[in-house]
C-alpha cells in the first residue's frame, strides 16, 4: 500500500491521506461519482477529475508491478537474475526503463547476433570491443572455420554481436529517445499510384509534409496517420542522425587502432538496424499516445456538453424524421416518451403532397395535444421546418430542429428491439429523435458514445481508452443529474452509481411486475440489490411524489437523519424546511459536525435542501436559421447567419447553419486574443451568430468567424 500511495502522490501531486483514503474507498467497492459527493470529509474534498486520476494511477502501478513479477520470473528461469538486477527492476518507476533493463535477456527469434554467436564469434567481439588489438584481421582469421568462409565473414559476424550490444545499451537508448523527442520531425509523401484517387484529395495537404514530432498537433497527426494506414501517403521519423552518432562514438571509442573502425561500422549498424527503427517506432507511438489523449479529452468534452444538452422536459411531442422518397416519418409522444401513434407524410417530391401533409399534422397535434415538434436535422430537414411553419396550429407548439446522430445505430439496436419489438426502424428512429427532445441524457445513454458523432478521429484512436473515458463520461452525466427509478430505462439505470447492467435489469424487471418504488427503501427489495449497492445508488435514484420528500433529492439515505434533526430543531417537519430559504438560513452547520461529517457535506445537504432534485441542464430554447439559406452556393462572404455549433475539435468547432455542410470557425477566428482551448469560447449546441469569411463550393468547405 505504502508503495502505491508513494507512486500516485508523486504521480498526481495530491495531499498523501487523500490519496490513501481515496484508495481505501476503491477498494471497497465504491464509485467515483459516490466517493466525489458523499465522502468528502475522507477525500479532503477531492473532485471527480481527482479521484479519476487516483485510479488511473492506481491501474498504471498494478500494471507496473505485474509485468515486474512476469520479468523476475522469466530471469529466474534464465538463472541469470542478480541482487544488482533484481533491485534495479523493483526499483523501476515506469515500463520503458523496465522494458530496457530486461532488453537484453529477452528471448527473441533468431537474430544475426545469435547466429554469430552460435558460430563461435562472440570472443572476437569481445577483443575488438576491449580496443587493445593492433592486427585484427590476423587476429580473425583464428576464426575463419565452419560456416565463417572468411576473414570479413568474421569481423561481420563479430560486428553483429557489437550491435546488439549497442543497441542494449541503456545509456545510448536514452540518448537517442531524448533526441527524437525533442529535434524530430515527422514528414510525408504522397504514394504516387494513388495521388489521383477521389479518397487521397481529403489528404492533400500531406502530400508533402515536414513538422516538428513534439509540436504537430494531434488532429494533424491522426489524420497522416490515417492518410498512411489508407495507403496515400509514408510517414517517415527523423533526426539528425550524424549528431546521433558522433554522440554515440564519442562514448564507445577510447583508442585509434584497427578496432576503431569495426567499431565505427558495428555503430552505424546498430543505429540503423536497431535503434533508430525501434525508438522511432517508439516515440511515434508515444506522440500517438498523446494524440489519442488529447482527442479522447476533445471527445469527452464533447459528449459531456450534448448529455447535459438542454431538455424539454415532460411535455408531448411530435417527432419527425424527415425524408424525399421514402416520406417523413411521424410519431406521437406522451410525456413520459411512450409512443401514442405513429404515420408517414410525404411532403415532399416525388410525391409532394404537402397539402395532405400539413392537413396530417395539425390534426395530430390536435388529438394527441402535442406541445412541441422535433424535426432531425438529416435529409429534407430544411423543408419539414419550411413546411411545419406554414402550419397555423390552434395552440402554440416549440419548433425544434434536433440532431439525428447516431439514431440509426438506435433504431436497429438490440435495446430499440426490445422496446418496440412491433415497429421497424423508421418508426423506432422517429421516436429516439422526439425522446431526445425531451430528455437528451435519457435517450443518447442508449448509443454507443462514439456512434453520436461529436468526437475528432474517434475510430483512429485506442479504442479502449476511449471507451473508458466516454463510459466515465456518462456515468459522471447520469450521476450529476439523477434518475427517476420509476421511469427510467435499462440503459440510464446501468449507468447510475454502484448499479451496473445485471441490477439495471432487475430493477426494471422488478418495478414491471410490481408497479412504481415508493420509496428509497423500497429499492432493497429488488433481487441481488443488497447493501453496498444500495449505499452506492440510492442518493442518485430519485422517487417522485415519495411519502418522504428527501427521496426525490440529493441527499443521502444516510444523512435523513440530519436532516431530520435539523427540521427539529427549528421546530418544524423535514417537509417544511425543504425549499424554505428563511428557516434554512437559521441553521448552525457547525452544530451538526461529527467525526465522519464535516462541513464539505453539510452544505451540499443545506444547498439541497434550498432546490432539491434540481435539473443542472438548462431548458431547451427554440433556434431557427436564416431561411434564405438553403445551399452552399447561397453563402457569400461577409454574410451574418444565426448557426449551432454541433462539433468541437482542438482546432476550431464546426457550426450548423442549416445547410447539409458545416462550417468551420478556425481557433484563430473565435477570438481577436491567443484561444487556449475552444471549449473557453463555445460549447456545444450553443447558439451564436457567425460571419461567413469565405466559400469553397468545389471543396464544400466553409471558413466562419464568431461574431457573437
Amino acid at each position: 500500500m505504502t508503495a502505491l500511495v508513494s507512486y500516485i502522490v508523486s504521480s498526481s501531486q495530491l495531499p498523501e491521506q487523500s490519496v490513501k483514503n481515496t484508495i481505501e474507498l476503491l477498494n471497497e467497492d465504491c464509485t467515483i461519482p459516490f466517493i466525489s459527493r458523499y465522502r468528502k470529509e475522507r477525500t479532503g474534498n477531492l473532485d471527480e477529475v481527482q479521484i479519476g486520476d487516483i485510479v488511473k494511477f492506481k491501474e498504471q502501478f498494478e500494471a507496473l508491478e505485474k509485468r515486474k513479477e512476469t520479468i523476475l520470473k522469466a530471469l529466474k528461469e534464465q538463472e541469470v537474475l542478480t541482487v544488482e538486477l533484481e533491485q534495479k527492476i523493483k526499483e523501476a518507476v515506469d515500463l520503458t526503463v523496465l522494458e530496457d533493463l530486461y532488453l537484453p535477456y529477452k528471448k527473441s527469434r533468431k537474430t544475426k547476433a545469435e547466429k554469430a554467436r552460435q558460430n563461435g564469434l562472440e570472443p572476437l567481439a569481445k577483443i575488438i570491443m576491449a580496443q587493445h588489438a593492433n592486427d585484427i584481421e590476423s587476429i580473425a582469421y583464428k576464426y575463419v572455420k565452419g560456416e565463417v568462409n572468411s576473414v570479413d565473414d568474421a569481423l561481420e559476424g563479430a560486428r553483429h554481436i557489437m550491435a546488439e550490444w549497442i543497441n542494449e545499451r541503456t545509456d545510448f537508448r536514452n540518448q537517442i529517445r531524448y533526441q527524437l523527442e525533442r529535434f524530430a520531425t515527422i514528414s510525408s509523401k504522397v504514394v504516387k499510384s494513388k495521388e489521383t484517387e477521389e479518397g487521397a484529395q481529403k489528404f492533400k495537404d500531406y502530400f508533402d509534409w515536414n513538422e516538428s514530432l513534439s509540436r504537430i498537433p494531434s488532429h494533424r497527426l491522426l489524420a497522416m496517420l490515417r492518410a498512411e494506414t489508407e495507403g496515400y501517403i509514408k510517414t517517415k521519423i527523423a533526426i539528425d542522425d550524424e549528431r546521433a552518432l558522433d554522440k554515440m562514438e564519442n562514448r564507445l571509442i577510447r583508442s585509434n587502432n584497427d578496432c576503431t573502425v569495426q567499431i565505427q561500422l558495428a555503430i552505424i549498424d546498430a543505429y540503423k538496424r536497431l535503434l533508430l527503427p525501434s525508438l522511432s517506432n517508439e516515440a511515434l507511438q508515444n506522440a500517438k499516445s498523446k494524440a489519442d489523449e488529447a482527442a479522447i479529452s476533445v471527445f469527452a468534452k464533447n459528449l459531456k456538453q450534448l448529455l447535459l444538452g438542454s431538455p424539454l422536459g415532460e411535455k408531448r411531442v411530435l417527432a419527425i424524421d424527415p425524408g424525399y422518397r421514402t416520406g417523413c416519418k411521424v410519431v406521437c409522444l406522451d410525456a413520459q416518451g411512450g409512443l401514442m401513434y405513429n404515420e408517414t407524410i410525404y411532403p415532399h417530391p416525388p410525391k409532394s403532397d404537402s397539402v395532405g401533409a400539413m392537413k396530417k399534422l395539425s390534426s395530430l397535434t390536435d388529438a394527441y395535444k402535442i406541445e412541441a415538434i422535433a424535426i432531425g436535422n438529416g435529409t429534407a430537414s430544411r423543408e419539414t421546418e419550411a413546411l411545419i411553419r406554414k402550419i397555423r396550429f390552434k395552440n402554440d407548439i416549440q419548433v425544434f430542429v434536433v440532431s439525428e446522430a447516431g439514431a440509426s445505430i438506435y433504431s436497429a439496436s438490440k435495446i430499440a428491439r426490445e422496446e418496440f419489438p412491433n415497429y421497424d426502424v423508421t418508426v423506432r428512429g422517429a421516436v429516439s429523435i422526439g425522446r431526445r427532445l425531451q430528455d437528451p441524457l435519457a435517450e443518447l445513454v442508449k448509443i454507443e458514445p462514439k456512434s453520436i458523432g461529436v468526437g475528432q478521429y474517434q475510430h483512429d484512436v485506442d479504442q479502449t481508452k476511449l471507451q473508458k473515458a466516454l463510459d466515465m463520461v456518462v456515468e459522471h452525466c447520469v450521476n450529476a443529474v439523477g434518475v427517476n427509478v420509476n421511469t427510467a430505462s435499462k440503459s440510464l439505470l446501468a449507468y447510475v452509481s454502484g448499479i451496473g447492467t445485471k441490477l439495471a435489469e432487475n430493477i426494471f424487471n422488478f418495478r414491471k411486475e410490481n408497479g412504481p418504488f415508493s420509496s428509497r427503501k423500497a429499492i432493497k427489495k429488488v433481487p441481488r440489490l443488497g447493501d453496498k449497492a444500495f449505499e452506492q445508488s440510492a442518493a442518485f435514484l430519485r422517487i417522485k411524489d415519495a411519502d418522504n420528500p428527501l427521496d426525490d433529492s440529493a441527499v443521502h439515505p444516510e444523512s435523513y437523519a440530519i436532516v431530520e434533526q435539523m427540521a427539529k430543531d427549528l421546530g418544524e417537519t423535514v417537509k417544511a424546511l425543504i425549499g424554505n430559504s428563511a428557516l434554512i438560513k437559521k441553521i448552525d452547520l457547525k452544530t451538526y459536525c461529527t467525526k465522519t461529517v464535516g462541513l464539505p457535506t453539510l452544505e451540499d445537504i443545506v444547498k439541497e435542501l434550498e432546490k432539491p432534485g434540481l435539473d443542472i441542464r438548462e431548458q431547451a430554447k427554440v433556434f431557427t436559421f436564416n431561411q434564405n439559406i438553403k445551399t452552399i452556393t447561397d453563402l457569400h462572404e461577409g454574410q451574418l447567419l444565426p448557426g449551432i455549433v454541433n462539433n468541437i475539435t482542438n482546432f476550431g468547432c464546426f457550426v450548423d447553419v442549416g445547410i447539409k455542410e458545416s462550417g468551420l470557425i478556425h481557433v484563430s477566428n473565435l477570438s481577436d486574443s491567443f484561444v487556449k482551448d475552444v471549449n473557453d469560447h463555445v460549447h456545444l449546441h450553443q447558439q451564436i451568430i457567425v460571419k461567413v469569411l469565405d466559400v469553397d463550393v468545389l471543396r464544400k468547405r466553409i471558413q466562419l468567424k464568431l461574431y457573437k
